[in-house]
């Protein structure tokens, strides 16, 4: 397997893809933006086997120290996965690291303001405004034996004053799988581990605010099933309020 720049298909315009990426500066970028550009290039997808260290360096010329720089920062990146005893392979390209970034890029505001956390959770708040009228018309008449089982065990737990995270984060990506499109499920997961993950930095949540966002879940699912847009934007309000108030 090589990993010329000119082997194998173009799957994608190259010229699209490089206008898009800064110009490496050291010899471990220039490796690891050449491993791209042969993912890009032969169409590799997640799961597929990579070069060895061995083959990359002799078909880059490049020395073992800048190939391994290079992965290590692609694993990072979730673009690369190495698998000890089999070799390295086309990454799940998750939006790990986006999230890490956010959540950091939240805490590093100066003060006590919570002003990056928020920013953060509008975002959130307006891709699912986005999404609303969507949901609606994917879900308006339509059943769904997950979802009710998901709104009672969110009630249930939040009536004994415990988190109910698991089941919030199927509850969402759940009401967007209709939809098919992964972009969506993949950043409405993004947004929302960011969410969870800014929970523990604040004041624990009152009983009374858990009780009240758990009822939401319901309203938006009721919302959606009459296919009324409106009422679902509502529910979605109130369903962030108690941490936008968390956060202001």
């Amino acid at each position: 397997m090589s990993i010329t720049l000119n082997a194998g298909k173009a799957a994608i315009p190259h010229s699209a893809y490089s206008t898009l990426v800064t110009s490496p500066t050291t010899q471990a970028e220039t490796t690891m933006t050449a491993i791209k550009d042969f993912i890009l290039r032969t169409g590799l997808q997640t799961g597929d086997a990579l070069p060895t260290e061995s083959q990359l360096c002799t078909d880059l010329g490049v020395s073992r120290s800048s190939v391994r720089e290079a992965v290590r920062t692609l694993v990072a990146l979730d673009i690369v996965e190495v698998r000890h005893g089999h070799g390295m392979f086309v990454g799940k390209v998750s939006m790990r690291p986006m999230v890490e970034s956010l959540l950091f890029r939240g805490l590093l505001n100066p003060g006590d303001d919570h002003r990056g956390l928020r920013d953060i959770v509008e975002v959130r708040i307006t891709l699912d405004n986005a999404l609303t009228e969507p949901v609606t018309q994917a879900w308006k008449n339509r059943q769904d034996p997950e979802l009710d089982t998901l709104v009672e065990e969110i009630e249930e737990i939040a009536s004994k004053r415990e988190l109910f995270t698991d089941q919030d984060r199927r509850f969402h990506m759940r009401l967007l799988e209709p939809l098919d499109n992964h972009l969506f499920l993949h950043l409405t997961e993004a947004f929302w581990a960011v969410h969870t993950l800014t929970v523990p930095l604040l004041d624990g949540p009152r009983p009374e605010d858990m009780l009240s966002a758990a009822k939401t879940h319901r309203s938006m699912l009721q919302a959606a099933r009459a296919g009324d847009a409106q009422a679902y934007r509502q529910a979605t309000a109130q369903h962030y309020a108690p941490l936008l108030a968390a956060l202001t």
